[in-house]
């Protein structure tokens, strides 16, 4: 019963900014790691970046020196924020879960339902 709620995604000119929020919600005892991904048109989803609950950060090349991933554990939220937009980063972006729910042992993965970032001018 865990459920990913993202927001944040639109429309902005190459070189601008955006965040991304994605919010867990459910019986969720802990949230091993919390990730970003996207996929563009005529591509494979493809990893953004990823944080561990103790912090620990990767990213993927492309967003190495101009996105960051931060997480709230508190509030079980993960945040990307995006800089330097180019249109090479237009696609449908998706957060991603790994989650121990309460009363179990075994981690699960869960997904978000996607929200589309478009860089444009």
């Amino acid at each position: 019963q865990v459920q990913l709620e993202e927001s944040g995604g639109g429309l902005v000119q190459p070189g601008g900014s955006l965040s991304l929020s994605c919010a867990a919600s459910g019986t969720i005892f802990n949230i091993n790691a919390m990730g970003w991904y996207r996929q563009a048109p005529g591509k494979q989803r493809e990893l953004v970046a990823t944080i561990l609950d103790g912090g620990i950060t990767n990213y993927a090349d492309s967003a190495e020196g101009r996105f960051t991933i931060s997480r709230d554990n508190a509030k079980n939220t993960a945040y990307l924020q995006m800089n330097s937009l180019t249109p090479e980063d237009t696609a449908d972006y998706y957060c991603n879960a790994i989650v121990v729910l309460e009363y179990t042992t075994t981690a699960r993965s869960y997904w978000g339902q996607g929200t589309q970032v478009t860089v444009s001018s």
